[in-house]
């Protein structure tokens, strides 16, 4: 185990499973449903399910204003629900002691693609065009400006790990003294640009994502964010540990045997200091294309074997791309926070149709819950284009008296 205990001690969540950790929780315990809406007007000729956060979404306090976007708006209504938190913290340690990573692949690209097409149109910009709200930087410097933080700020954009590559980005700083906490998350909003961008590349379900059955068919889009505060003081959850690999196989396909996403688990487990034993439960990145969740399997069969509870929650969320590894930790901390009365553990939504290609795991396909116990381990799988592959541990009962 660590001799330099991390701790997430504050969550603030939005995404289509609801408003903060409350909604949240109630639509994986599956007493409300998922915000899993057919959309049109993001692609040409048809409709797409995508994952969708129907919450009214406030508008930015004036002096934030400039950076006035949906992408930062989802920001925010997760950041609202810790405000109170982040100011204790700004008391304790100083604005120079907090930093902010935010992962993000989206921006502001939405209102961009709005104002170049108005642009195209009528021949000027509208007044409220701001280039910069379309630069990967702008989540993570509205969220210091909000704060008046002074602390390292930047945002990690490596498509479907950029946030779960938050964790490992925040604990270095904490590691190297440049901070004592860090403000850690990732948002995404929906764009047509993205939503085009995987219908190019023939991988959007027809319907809600099928995850890990033979009938899958592709993905949907969602939107969301969650943010953290990391610390090294104090803290109920615990982050045990973050491993990273880079395999680099393809452009947009990930290795078939799964070599890289097995090296990203296997890194989080020394990294953590539990063993394959010890984890309870495991949320995979589970997208529904038929590449990843053969070698999902292979790599999860083969690190944790095939008995360790698994689900994919993206029938839930849709894939938020650069706001899922923050998206789904939030998951694992909700599960580990109610553990008190028995950890509920997310159910595996699809049609039952087991693809006899894929190596054999435990999926979840009824209400389960965990007996109370005094240490558990779970984890999360995070894998992006290129190669970039990301699990993180989230703990409780390991480092805490």
């Amino acid at each position: 185990m660590a001799k330099h205990p991390l701790y997430l001690s504050s969550l603030g969540v939005v995404s289509a499973l609801g408003t903060g950790k409350a909604e949240t929780k109630a639509t994986l315990a599956g007493k409300r449903n998922a915000d899993m809406i057919k959309r049109s007007g993001f692609l040409s000729g048809r409709d797409t399910t995508l994952g969708t956060v129907t919450a009214e979404l406030k508008k930015l306090p004036g002096h934030l204003s400039e950076y006035d976007t949906r992408n930062n708006r989802l920001l925010w209504a997760a950041t609202c629900q810790i405000a109170a938190d982040i100011h204790e913290l700004i008391a304790k340690y100083g604005n120079e002691r907090i930093g902010v990573l935010i992962g993000t692949s989206t921006a502001g690209i939405e209102e961009g693609t709005t104002h170049y097409q108005q642009r195209v149109e009528s021949g000027k910009f509208p007044e409220s065009f701001r280039y910069e709200h379309q630069e990967i930087g702008s989540p993570s410097e509205f969220l210091q400006t909000a704060f008046d933080l002074r602390g390292p700020a930047y945002s990690i954009s490596t498509a479907c790990s950029s946030s779960a590559k938050a964790f490992a980005s925040g604990k270095r700083l904490l590691k190297a003294n440049m901070c004592d906490a860090v403000l850690v998350g990732g948002v995404d909003s929906l764009c047509r640009l993205t939503v085009g961008g995987f219908d190019a590349l023939q991988s959007l379900s027809d319907g809600v994502c099928n995850p890990m059955s033979k009938n899958r068919n592709g993905i949907n889009i969602g939107e969301g964010a969650a943010l953290f505060i990391l610390r090294q003081d104090e803290g109920e959850i615990e982050l045990l540990g973050v491993g990273e690999s880079s395999d680099a196989y393809h452009p947009n396909a990930p290795h078939p045997d799964g070599l890289g996403a097995a090296r990203a688990m296997q890194s989080a487990l020394e990294c953590s200091g539990v063993s394959p034993a010890d984890i309870d439960y495991i949320n995979l990145h589970g997208t529904a294309t038929p590449l990843n969740d053969i070698m999902e399997a292979k790599a999860v069969h083969a690190v944790l074997g095939p008995d360790v509870p698994a689900s994919s929650t993206k029938p839930l969320t849709g894939h938020t791309l650069g706001a899922a590894g923050a998206i789904e930790a939030a998951i694992l901390w909700l599960s580990l926070y109610y553990s008190n009365i028995g950890t509920p553990l997310p159910v595996h939504l699809w049609d039952g149709e087991i693809d006899a290609e894929l190596s054999r795991i435990n999926l979840i396909t009824s209400n389960q819950s965990l007996a109370p116990r005094k240490r558990l381990a779970m984890m999360s799988n995070s894998f992006a284009f290129g190669g970039s592959n990301v699990s993180i541990i989230l703990g409780k009962g390991w480092t805490t008296p």
